[in-house]
Parts: structure tokens; C-alpha cells; sequence
């Protein structure tokens, strides 16, 4: 597409560089200081009085921020801020609106780079490099080419044809009423877009993040009202997620749910929304991307090194906390043979610390929450006849929440780590015979109700083209002699299909189409002056 913007430039922070010593610093100050985030609803500040603590995971005594939680009367106060934003919102139109946006971009790829970045760092227990290609650079893309895309919304939907006498053309409305926009903890990008992409077709939106990553989104928040975002189209919500759903649908002019998050939490706000719709202006639009299971398979002829790249960036970069991570893998017994010592050897080799030391190549996972499940999945694991941990297991919970990069092999393909999303640092790997390529891809595609990322690691065509037939269906971005992660704005759109969302690729237009509502506008020109028609006459 001719005219589009570039992907951001990913800084690499390498010893002794400027942009390494800026972080540094940077975190430094952000450490030296306890915030106080409040509710911002309607462009004001308000600070609640009923506050929870906000730690950094991998020193968990240590407090970043207070953060002043959204009651009854604020979660109304927000919705009803939303849809009075929304009339001057539309009028200010699509360029003025793209402006905004444009700014927001600017702003984090300058002065807002390292603010940004470093309460990544902090409160999500991010190492540079990962805090790097989220909170910064996959977000800038996505208010860069979602302008981009909104443009071009204009262009690719007018009628074809207008006969002589009559101008016909569609006019891009956004979705009347306000969108709630429910954001995760693990990327800050994700955290941005959620609000922002229906914002910028005209909708005006309540956002609820993640009670795990209020610090950087507040930052993200602050960013956006200093480049020019109106009062009250976006309205930032911390607090009880389920408080804020009953809010927001005993609302009249709920208009959509732009989600990311657990399977089980997305399914039962369908319901709930479902249950809601008498009550509902509209039927509202409803996006999500929830959980994944995300899968390797290998064939016999496989890139062996490349395939043990991939096993362990993968699966442990971020600590597994990618709903796109590899947790599950199906390797030729071959293949196995070759890897597994040496895949073994170079996870040995990894280093696990604090996010502020950058030779560290993972950190803590989430919370204590988040550690209890992990560790449990990897003590059920040893406990089993048919599972055995290889490398890793190890955790401890007196500092931060850690836990070391984790395979389990096994030779029940429908064993629990197998098939159910961690969402940590844990590797499973089923070991085949080398003659059980189709029998495997046909497991692959059965074992998991997820249908996310994967990829396959094979060196001829034919069994290139044998895995995207067999697994078609399975993942919803598909990698070739790749890792299942990693996909960028404008050139991998993402998101899955089955029990993994609704698949509407963030970071294309598919995305911003659902926040849009057309109007079809037909102009007469040659005014009918006779209610007869020729068929109605005589002879």
C-alpha cells in the first residue's frame, strides 16, 4: 500500500549505548518515588480514597504506586462522561482525530520513550529489549497505522456504482454510544491499542485495565491526554472488573467490548451481554482475544538449531507470559535425540534476575497468583509416571516471583501441561516416531480448544503444505521455520479463532471495522415527478 507508514525502529541497548543509560536512569527515578494513580474520568483527576498498592514483581517489597480504585458512582460517572464526549468526538472528524493519535505516536517515540519503557520494565518485569518492541515501538505502529487504515476506511467502502441521476456513497460512522475497553497485563501496546483503535473511528471509550499493570498504563493515559485527547473519550477505570461490566451494561448506550484476557472470563461477558441486550440501544460488537495453547511441530527434515532457537526464545522469553509463547511441542524422535542435550545445556546458560540488570534474559512472573498456578502445573508434572521435568522446575518467591524455564517431556499427548495454557514458563514436549508426521498434525490440531499461534520446522515443501492444510484451522497466525511469536503491526495481524477470540486482527483494518457503523446515503438528482410506472400503461 502505497503512502503507509514504517514499523518503529527497535532500539537495542547494548552496553555502554545512550539509549541504555537513559533506562537506566530513568528507572532509578521512577523507583525513588511511590505515584499516586487516580481514576480519570472526564479528563479530571479523581483520587477515590479507597487505594491498593501497586509492587514491582521481580522485588515484590517494593511499592511503585498507590492506586485510587473506581467505585459505583465513578464507573457511572466514566460511562455517562463517554457518551457526551462522543458528539464533538465525531465532529472534530477523522484527520482531526488521526492528529491526536499522530501525536500520541510522536510523544512515545521521543521524550515519552523511557517514562514508557521503564514503568514497563517495573511493573510488568520486562527486560529492555521485550519493553523495547511493546510498550514502545508496537505501539507507536499501532496509532500510526491505524490512522493509516481509518484513511483509507473512507476510500474502500463507496458504492461502485451511482447511475446517471443518482450519487450514492457510505459514510464511516463510528458505533453510537461508548465501547469498554477490559486490558491485560502483559503488553503495554495492548493496553494502548484496546481504547485508542475504536477511538479513532469515532467511538469514545471506558478503559479498565489490569490491576497488574496500572502504573504503566497510567503513564500511557498521562501520554495521550498531553497530546491533545479530548475530555472524556477515553475515560481510565482501575478497579473491579466485574463492577465496571454491571455498570457499564445497565447502560443504555453500551456499545461494544473490546477485550483481551482469559477464555473464562470473555465467555462469561458474552453471556452477560447477552442477557443485557433488551435493555441496549444496539447490539454491541464484541471483540476478544483470550487464551492460547501455542504449538511447535517439527518434521524429521527440520533447520535442527533453528528449531532449538525457536523452542527456547519461544517459550521463555517474557517468561512464558505470551498468550502467542510455545508451551507445547511435538518432536521426531530423531530430532529429539539431537536437540534435547544441547536445548537443555543453553537453558542452563540462561540468567534470571531483575529486569534493571539487562544481562538477565527473564525476570519474575506476574504475581503471587500467577506463581501458585505456574508452580503447580510443574509439581502435578513430577508427581506423574508419564511426565518428567528436564531442565528447570526450580522457583523461589522471597524476593520476586520467579520461576526457571521449565520442560516437562511426555508421553501422554493429552497430558495436563500439554494441553491447558500455563501462561508461564513452561515448555511441554510430546516425542514422536519420525513416521507419525500426519498422524501428529491431526493430535495437534484435536488436543487444544485454542486455536492461536504455531508453527512448523520442516525443510521441504510438500511437508510445509502437508501442516498448513492439516492445521488450517489451528492457529490463527501461522509461522513457518519460526517461532509462533513476535508478530508486528501491519505485517502479521494477530489473533486466533476458537477458544482463542473473535479473530479480528489487531493491527489491520479487519480491527477497525468492527468499531464502525455505515450509513448509506443515496442522493436523487433527477426528482421522480410521475408515481406511475410503464408497466401500467395501455395498449
Amino acid at each position: 500500500m502505497a503512502g503507509h507508514p514504517s514499523n518503529e525502529p527497535i532500539l537495542g541497548y547494548a552496553p555502554g549505548s545512550e539509549e541504555s543509560a537513559l533506562l537506566q536512569a530513568e528507572m532509578d527515578r521512577q523507583m525513588s518515588e511511590v505515584v499516586q494513580i487516580p481514576c480519570i474520568i472526564n479528563g479530571e483527576e479523581v483520587y477515590t480514597g479507597t487505594t491498593t498498592t501497586q509492587v514491582i514483581p521481580h522485588d515484590h517489597g517494593h511499592v511503585l504506586a498507590n492506586v485510587h480504585l473506581a467505585g459505583r458512582e465513578e464507573m457511572e460517572a466514566a460511562c455517562a462522561a463517554a457518551v457526551s464526549a462522543q458528539a464533538d468526538w465525531v465532529d472534530l472528524g477523522l484527520e482531526g482525530r488521526c492528529a491526536v493519535f499522530e501525536r500520541c505516536a510522536d510523544l512515545l517515540a521521543g521524550d515519552w520513550r523511557m517514562r514508557v519503557n521503564a514503568s514497563t520494565m517495573l511493573n510488568q518485569s520486562k527486560t529492555a529489549f521485550q519493553a523495547e518492541i511493546d510498550a514502545t515501538c508496537e505501539l507507536i505502529d499501532f496509532w500510526r497505522f491505524n490512522c493509516h487504515y481509518a484513511r483509507g476506511l473512507h476510500d474502500d467502502f463507496q458504492p461502485l456504482i451511482s447511475p446517471s441521476g443518482v450519487e450514492n456513497s457510505t459514510e464511516i460512522r463510528p458505533l453510537e454510544g461508548f465501547v469498554l475497553a477490559i486490558t491485560p497485563f502483559n503488553f503495554t501496546s495492548i493496553a494502548g491499542n484496546l481504547p485508542s483503535a475504536p477511538a479513532i473511528v469515532g467511538c469514545t471509550c471506558v478503559w479498565k485495565p489490569s490491576r497488574n499493570s496500572y502504573h504503566s498504563n497510567y503513564m500511557l493515559m498521562r501520554l495521550m491526554m498531553e497530546a491533545g485527547l479530548p475530555a472524556g473519550v477515553i475515560n481510565f477505570l482501575p478497579g473491579s472488573g466485574a463492577g465496571i461490566t454491571e455498570i457499564a451494561l445497565a447502560n443504555p448506550d453500551f456499545a461494544g467490548l473490546h477485550f483481551t484476557g482469559s477464555t473464562s472470563t470473555f465467555q462469561g461477558l458474552w453471556q452477560e451481554i447477552g442477557i443485557a441486550l433488551p435493555n441496549l440501544r444496539s447490539y454491541p460488537r464484541i471483540v476478544g482475544e483470550t487464551g492460547g495453547k501455542d504449538f511447535v511441530v517439527a518434521h524429521p527434515d527440520c533447520d535442527r538449531q533453528g528449531l532449538l532457537v525457536a523452542l527456547l526464545r519461544g517459550s521463555f522469553e517474557y517468561q512464558g507470559q505470551k498468550c502467542s509463547a510455545a508451551s507445547r511441542a511435538y518432536i521426531p524422535s530423531s530430532v529429539w535425540d539431537a536437540i534435547s542435550s544441547d536445548l537443555c545445556a543453553e537453558i542452563g546458560k540462561i540468567k534470571m534476575g531483575d529486569a534493571r540488570d539487562f544481562t538477565n534474559f527473564v525476570t519474575a512472573v506476574i504475581d503471587e497468583r500467577a506463581y501458585r498456578k505456574i508452580t503447580g502445573y510443574i509439581e502435578r508434572a513430577r508427581d506423574r509416571d508419564c511426565c518428567e521435568v528436564i531442565v528447570g522446575g526450580g522457583s523461589d518467591d522471597s524476593t520476586g516471583w520467579f520461576i526457571e524455564p521449565t520442560i516437562i517431556v511426555t508421553t501422554n499427548p493429552t497430558s495436563e501441561s500439554m494441553v491447558e495454557e500455563i501462561f508461564g514458563p513452561v515448555l511441554t514436549v510430546y516425542v514422536y516416531e519420525d513416521g507419525e508426521f500426519e498422524e501428529v498434525l491431526a493430535l495437534c490440531d484435536e488436543a487444544s480448544p485454542y486455536a492461536l499461534t504455531g508453527s512448523i520446522f520442516a525443510s521441504d515443501e510438500a511437508n510445509i503444505q502437508k501442516a498448513l492444510d492439516a492445521l488450517r484451522f489451528t492457529a490463527g497466525n501461522f509461522y513457518i521455520n519460526d517461532k509462533p511469536t513476535g508478530a508486528v503491526v501491519a505485517q502479521q495481524p494477530f489473533g486466533g479463532a476458537r477458544a482463542s477470540g473473535t479473530n479480528d486482527k489487531a493491527g489491520s483494518p479487519l480491527n477497525l471495522l468492527r468499531w464502525i457503523s455505515p450509513r448509506t446515503v443515496k442522493r436523487t438528482l433527477d426528482i421522480p415527478q410521475d408515481w406511475t410506472y410503464p408497466f401500467m400503461g395501455g395498449d
